[in-house]
């Protein structure tokens, strides 16, 4: 340990050089507070991997020093790992009304059984936790109740800003707090942890009324079935679309389980009171195709969602169909390119209109842009900036405009680096360990481990299996059995399943007798003689499972 007590550290073991998987600690007279736990999705490298989750095992011997988890917001990126490690942290969790809500829901679903302690904390409001001093700042983002924190320690104040915009007609929920984040400023901020996301974009963001209006124009424009997906939480833009709905004369229907969960949590804190019933999905059928709106789950492109169903017409009870239209409410998340993409192109393959933020203002950022960042500069006026929430190249943009607003330290943080924050300014003190981790039924296990590592291999290389039914004497007693997925297709298969049974014949034939009785110098051999034959065939590397087994002389005939 290079630190002591009574240093302030700021340690992210995610969220730090990327978008997702926030994780955050902080430091001070040997105790330590936790600010978001989120995770991240997988990519199209991950496959049988559903999340991906924050190593915590820097938090080992420490877990008896953490005294509590505070949710910036309600995002899966900043909370969604809780239900998984909360087991290991076991420690109270703070978050405003709506972010406690949501979480809830998500808890039942994964532990329902579990007594978790959820603290709601309002706005401007002190809360002891430990030797750390927290208070919420009203912020505006793309979800309801989110915060700044103000962290009082050792006598110095921290910012950490979460997700965060500047929006003056937000449809939902309270402005941001410019006089608390003036007197912030005031008072004096030694170190501000800012959102990187939209570093590299000029000017400001626009409002969410912007998206409103946009959606109203788009979806009333429109003949056939609409359907539109955006972010589950972002429950002002659902409102968005409750009114865009009533504007066009069509009846709302919630698709998803995420989305349905996002509305009951906004309703169990005030919001939403004004809204229709929503149509069942029993009743799809029943409305004519020009009065139904579809509210779909699914904007990234997940594999599972609504919207993917829905495009791959493959959903139980809802469709669209040439002449209708598919709205894309929100930004893709870096990663994601892929996944939505493909849903697009299956809509558009089928004759449904897709119309994105690319065509019509139907979305709004809800992080702050180069204008807005500035602003906040000059209202916090931190001594230290450290820029997260954003890959390198966000990150070194955000770095680079807290310079231009005259901060005297910038540091740009990697994931694991144990920082010193101090009126000298930052200095590390130590590496902590970080990784990913992903879950395997209910355990929760490295994302890079042999199981896994096989399933990729299998998924690009294919899988080569090959029987032998071997003598006492270790002699074939019949032709090897080779079978393969996934390596060759058509007719090549065949010509690669003959040489390879002819190869393993060769191969055993070859081998010392005393060799021919180790199972483990078998699998040795054939294996690498398999592999080489189809790297020379089609040029890939296949597992290769090896099965043997060994008959006495009953068993050959011989009695």
């Amino acid at each position: 340990m290079n630190w002591k007590s009574s240093d302030i550290l700021f340690v992210p073991l995610g969220g730090s050089g990327e978008i997702g998987m926030n994780a955050n600690l902080y430091h001070y007279d040997d105790q330590w507070l936790m600010v978001d736990l989120g995770i991240n999705f997988p990519d199209e490298t991950m496959p049988g991997v559903d999340v991906v989750l924050p190593d915590l095992r820097f938090l080992d011997d420490k877990l008896d020093k953490l005294q509590g988890l505070v949710v910036t917001h309600g995002h899966e990126d900043h909370l969604g790992a809780i239900p998984y490690l909360w087991e290991k942290i076991r420690c109270p969790i703070y978050g405003s009304p709506f972010t406690m809500a949501l979480l809830r829901q998500k808890l039942k679903e994964r532990c329902p059984d579990l007594p978790i302690p959820l603290r709601v904390l309002d706005y401007n409001k002190k809360q002891k936790i430990g030797a750390f001093d927290i208070e919420m700042v009203a912020l505006t983002h793309s979800i309801p109740d989110p915060a700044g924190l103000i962290i009082n320690v050792g006598g110095e104040t921290i910012f950490h800003t979460g997700d965060w915009k500047f929006d003056d007609d937000p449809q939902l929920g309270p402005l941001s707090d410019i006089d608390c984040l003036d007197q912030l400023g005031e008072d004096g901020v030694l170190a501000m942890i800012g959102d990187s996301t939209n570093a590299m974009i000029e000017g400001s963001t626009a409002s969410e009324a912007v998206a409103r209006q946009g959606l109203i124009d788009v979806i009333k424009a429109e003949k056939g079935r609409v359907a539109v997906t955006c972010f589950a939480s972002n429950v002002a833009r659902l409102n968005s679309l409750i009114e865009a709905a009533k504007e066009a004369e069509r009846s709302p229907m919630l698709i998803g389980r995420a989305l349905n969960r996002a509305y009951e949590a906004a309703r169990s804190c005030g919001y939403l009171d004004n809204w229709p019933d929503m149509i069942p999905m029993e009743e799809f059928g029943l409305i004519p195709r020009e009065n139904i709106l579809l509210i779909c789950s699914g904007s990234q492109g997940e594999p599972r969602s609504a919207m993917t169903r829905v495009a791959n017409g493959t959903h139980h009870m809802v469709s669209l169909e040439a002449g209708d239209t598919a709205l894309f409410s929100s930004r893709e998340i870096p990663g994601n390119e892929v996944a939505i993409q493909k849903v697009h192109d299956n809509l558009i393959a089928r004759g449904i209109k897709v119309i994105t933020a690319d065509d019509a203002d139907i979305h709004v950022s809800g992080h702050p842009a180069r204008d807005d960042m500035t602003l906040m500069y000059q209202k916090i006026r931190p001594e230290i900036a450290i820029p997260v929430h954003g890959t390198s190249r966000h990150v070194v943009a955000h770095a680079d405009l807290a310079r231009q607003c005259q901060v005297p330290n910038v540091y740009i943080p990697e994931n694991g680096h144990v920082i010193s924050l101090s009126h000298s300014g930052t200095s590390v003190k130590g590496q902590a360990e970080t990784g990913l981790m992903t879950i395997d039924g209910d355990d929760v296990i490295p994302l890079h481990n042999d199981a896994l590592s096989s399933r990729r291999k299998m998924l690009w290389n294919g899988t080569v299996t090959a029987s032998l039914v071997l003598s006492e004497r270790a002699e074939l007693c019949t032709s090897p059995m080779i079978s393969q997925s996934g390596v060759i297709e058509g007719s090549k298969a065949s010509t690669y399943l003959a040489e390879a049974m002819l190869l393993v014949e060769d191969e055993l034939a070859a081998m010392p007798k005393k060799d021919r009785h180790n199972d483990d110098k078998i699998t040795e051999k054939l294996s690498g003689a398999l592999r080489r034959l189809a790297r020379q065939m089609v040029d890939r590397r296949p597992v290769i499972h090896i099965h043997i087994m060994r008959v006495s002389a009953l068993d050959d005939g011989d009695n």
